[in-house]
């Protein structure tokens, strides 16, 4: 089986020193491509920086461009320069992450909203796929991607943990959904459960969220506590178990779906 993991951040200190062996692990698992997540203009250069650094090829790893809402108060006009250089690298393949967060309000809400519109902005005028970051801000969320979303290619919500109606309100603007080892949680994600079997096939992709969201149902778990892209074949089991399919089946079709969203090679020999 081929995983594609849609969402890793491999910028993470956590991960300093360690990039290659949490790639080799990664592989052996079967999970063949990765996308960095940028959060930050710096974190958004440092995830080429690896790209480039770990995957002479240009087939494994990928990466995106954006500013995460919490950061929302430090964009500024170079911010916007270098974000805008950034996105016209052949191995950057969305923007993002970028979206609203009135869950931690860590940036004035008003200034999420411009910079979630700047962010949108670019991604029509380049044509790439935005991968959004939503916290308790579904409604207004949708409101300002309706302006947008016409002229977007596609659109993924990552980490999504909400429900039902908000799941809903993203499928019906026809937004694709990740899914991460929240899904895994016994004490906040089982109401995940019964949903994951309304995303349609072709609108649903698996991630990490490295080095977060540890799926807690992991044996053995690791003694640092530390997720990595190696442990998605966890995410997987259990999507596959809730939506009703099996493992290889939910596999190949949340493979394919990445493959056709971010527009990544296909592998010949893993």
């Amino acid at each position: 089986m081929q995983l594609i993991d849609i969402g890793v951040n491999l910028t993470n200190p956590s991960f300093d020193g360690k990039h290659e062996a949490v790639l080799e692990r990664a592989y052996a698992a079967g999970v063949c491509q990765l996308v960095l997540t940028g959060t930050s203009v710096d974190g958004s250069e440092h995830a080429l920086q690896l790209c480039h650094e770990q995957d002479e090829s240009a087939t494994r790893l990928f990466s995106t461009a954006g500013i995460h809402p919490h950061s929302a108060s430090d964009w500024n006009t170079d911010s916007a320069r270098r974000l805008h250089a950034l996105l016209t690298e052949p191995r950057v393949l969305a923007v993002g992450e970028c979206g609203l967060d009135f869950n931690r309000d860590f940036s004035p809400r008003p200034q999420q909203e411009k910079v979630l519109e700047e962010h949108l902005a670019m991604a029509v005028d380049l044509q790439l796929p935005v991968f959004l970051h939503e916290r308790d801000a579904n409604q207004r969320l949708l409101e300002i991607l309706r302006d947008y979303r016409d002229r977007l290619p596609a659109a993924v919500v990552h980490c999504f943990t909400g429900e039902q109606k908000a799941l809903f309100s993203y499928l019906d603007l026809d937004l694709h959904i990740g899914i991460t080892g929240w899904i895994c949680d016994e004490r906040r994600g089982t109401h995940l459960h019964p949903l994951v079997r309304n995303i349609p096939r072709g609108r649903l992709m698996l991630e990490s969220d490295a080095p977060y969201l540890l799926p807690r149902t992991l044996r053995p778990k690791p003694k640092n506590g530390r997720n990595e892209p190696a442990y998605l074949p966890e995410v997987l089991r259990e999507v596959a178990l809730h939506r009703g399919e099996s493992e290889a089946d939910l596999a190949e079709h949340s493979t394919a779906c990445a493959r056709a969203f971010f527009g990544l090679p296909t592998l010949q020999h893993v």
